[in-house]
């Protein structure tokens, strides 16, 4: 347990705290007004303190601070803190699923509208996020007879800039043709202009020009084209009403709608922008901490707009202020570089926007805590069951599993995924590929994979803290391998000499019975059929060997798919194809003599003395003399004509 720091050592000023654990493990960050105050909380009897703060007290082995300036740089360098430590016992996010957003390349020659995920990227304006992609689709799809922008991938832009001729796109008036010159410059980033102020809910003067286009159109008799022009206003009117009108046109906003209980909360936030709702997204939130209703805000808001997807608006609507509103006020400002505003609504349509926020959020919560009600139920029994059966310290809440894979010793590769609290955590798989074992031979391959992991856990452990990299930083609470008895003296074996056989507990599942293999019993643990333990171990060991698998055929087609054309200096993809074609395959390209490859005029002579050296080896006197060049010549040989004049002659 931490002991709490000599009196007068911890500054009354502002700063975040960090606790750690007896590893030097970040388990919980902190940020104060005052450190001295607020430290002072902890240090008092664990009775008086909620279960959880309690619990962390415990955990923690010491204490450290930073100071800083004032409140907002202590806001700052506390989630800085969290997103490079991920502290078990602070708040965690968790989205729900990657939301799509609509976005535009505006970095690119010329710009295109599409749908993205995941991490934002430079030189590009993103819109959304959107609750389905498919509702993306739609709405771009009838914004592109208005704004014909290309969407096609940039590899499908240039094969038809190349051949002079467009895509369907363009003959359906959906795309203005930039691949083939048919619009200038000019024109096309006129068009990104105008579809970006759309999107920013800027809609009239778009609906304006088009008006004023078809009654031109029209008085000028040109009926097709007041037709088209009709029939496009048509869309963009309907991709409006998608775009609820909630709000004054000036008013740019996000609210925010929270339902919860003392584990977790559901949030949902709406993004508007011109009055128009043009985005929402959710997520749910484990209250490791326990935390009031204005932490909770403070914590929403510090995550929200780390990296905000469109920009910090000028007021935010929330269920209750945050813990230290003018904190928050001064944080969000500096963000946006302008005064922001941070309100709880009191009446009117505020009002009834942030309920309706609120309602959706409520129901988000209502399905996340069906989902979760029997899965939660059944891992709990599974991990408690698991330690039971196996006679284990704790319930396994990091397991391991190892499994090998190759085709008669080739391309040999072993897979560690892992399941936390009976989940899988992808981003912890990990895969190797197996260097020192000749032939086919499990033990070995397992040993050295074993060994390989549990070494650089050992390295991570004997590094500080802050130069740790978080790959191997900590160790399973139980190491499965698959197989029998032979797999599991492999795992004992190295754990006895890495000396971790007293702390890291191992078994083994053999597939024929599903029986599982302990140190030091001769009889196999045989868990009920059809019991939560076994169903769990079941499923780490298929993911295991589905893992190793796929990484195995990935290898093995890789090394089947090259060919004794590959890494030859000068015989790029494009020459390697028509070389294949027009000497009917490798096999004609093996077949070739060096004077073949020579007369081939397209293909360098350098190039093709390379390919044959490399099927057929260094090229003799003889056969340089019939082919007319000295071995090892870059250029012309002697008495031989040009290669103009060749091509001249031929």
């Amino acid at each position: 347990m931490v002991q709490r720091p000599p009196a007068g050592t911890i500054p009354d000023a502002p700063g975040s705290y960090q606790f750690k654990d007896r590893e030097g493990r970040v388990i919980y960050v902190g940020k104060a007004r005052s450190l001295r105050q607020r430290l002072a909380t902890y240090f008092q009897s664990p009775r008086h303190l909620p279960p959880r703060t309690a619990a962390m007290v415990a955990a923690a082995e010491t204490v450290e601070w930073i100071q800083v300036r004032n409140e907002v740089e202590a806001l700052m360098l506390e989630y800085s803190l969290i997103k490079q430590h991920r502290p078990r016992f602070n708040v965690r996010l968790r989205d729900d699923k990657s939301y799509p957003f609509l976005a535009i390349t505006v970095s690119d020659e010329w710009p295109r509208p599409t749908v993205m995920r995941g991490r934002k990227r430079k030189g590009v304006r993103y819109f959304g996020p959107y609750g389905h992609a498919y509702a993306i689709r739609e709405t771009l799809d009838l914004l592109l007879r208005t704004f014909p922008l290309r969407t096609c991938s940039d590899a499908k832009f240039r094969r038809h800039e190349r051949l002079g001729r467009p895509c369907l796109l363009y003959h359906i008036e959906k795309c203005s043709g930039p691949c083939i010159g048919a619009v200038d410059r000019e024109t096309y980033d006129r068009l990104v202009a105008e579809l970006i102020e759309f999107l920013e809910g800027d809609t009239e003067p778009v609906v304006e020009r088009l008006e004023a286009e078809m009654r031109e159109a029209a008085a000028n008799l040109e009926f097709e084209l007041a037709a088209r022009l009709r029939d496009r206003l048509a869309s963009v009117r309907k991709a409006i009403e998608r775009q609820q009108m909630v709000a004054e046109r000036d008013e740019d906003l996000d609210v925010v709608g929270i339902a919860e209980d003392d584990l977790e909360a559901a949030v949902q936030v709406f993004y508007v922008r011109r009055g128009r709702v043009v985005g929402r997204k959710g997520f749910v939130i484990d209250k490791v901490e326990d935390l009031t209703p204005g932490e909770l805000v403070g914590d929403i808001l510090e995550a929200l707009y780390d990296d905000p997807p469109l920009g910090v608006p000028r007021t935010v609507l929330v269920p209750v202020e945050p813990e230290d509103p003018e904190l928050y006020r001064d944080w969000l400002s500096l963000q946006r570089g302008s005064k922001v505003e941070i309100r709880v609504p009191k009446r009117g349509a505020k009002r009834e926007l942030h309920e309706t926020v609120t309602r959706n959020a409520a129901e988000e919560f209502n399905r996340h805590r069906l989902r979760r009600a029997s899965d939660h139920n059944a891992r709990a029994r599974a991990l408690n069951e698991l330690q039971d059966a196996l006679g284990l310290p704790d319930a396994p809440l990091r397991i391991e599993c190892y499994d090998m894979s190759h085709i008669q010793g080739s391309d040999y590769v072993g897979s560690m995924v892992v399941m936390e609290d009976g989940l899988p955590k992808k981003s912890d798989y990990r895969r190797f590929r197996v260097r020192s074992v000749p032939g086919n031979d499990d033990f070995a391959a397992m040993e050295e994979v074993l060994t390989r992991r549990l070494t650089a856990y050992l390295d991570e452990r004997s590094r500080p803290v802050d130069e740790r990299s978080g790959k191997f930083s900590y160790p399973p609470q139980l190491l499965l391998v698959d197989g029998g008895k032979g797999q599991l003296n492999v795992a004992v074996r190295v754990l006895e000499e890495l000396g971790l056989d007293d702390e890291i507990p191992v078994a083994a599942l053999a597939k024929r019975f599903e029986e599982v293999y302990l140190p030091g019993r001769a009889d196999p643990v045989r868990l009920p059929r059809g019991s939560e333990a076994l169903y769990l171990l079941q499923r780490i060991r298929d993911e295991a060997h589905r893992f190793a698998v796929t990484y195995h055929r990935q290898l093995r087609g890789k090394r089947m798919t090259r060919s004794v054309l590959d890494d030859i200096k000068g015989l790029g993809p494009a020459r390697r194809k028509r070389l294949t074609k027009e000497l009917g395959g490798v096999t004609g390209v093996k077949r070739a003599s060096l004077e073949d490859l020579l007369a081939l005029s397209w293909l360098p002579d350098d190039v093709a003395i390379a390919v044959y050296e490399k099927i057929h080896g260094p090229v003799s006197p003889r056969e340089a003399g019939r082919a007319g060049r000295a071995p090892g010549d870059g250029g012309e040989a002697a008495g031989a004509p040009p290669a103009a004049e060749r091509e001249a002659v031929r």
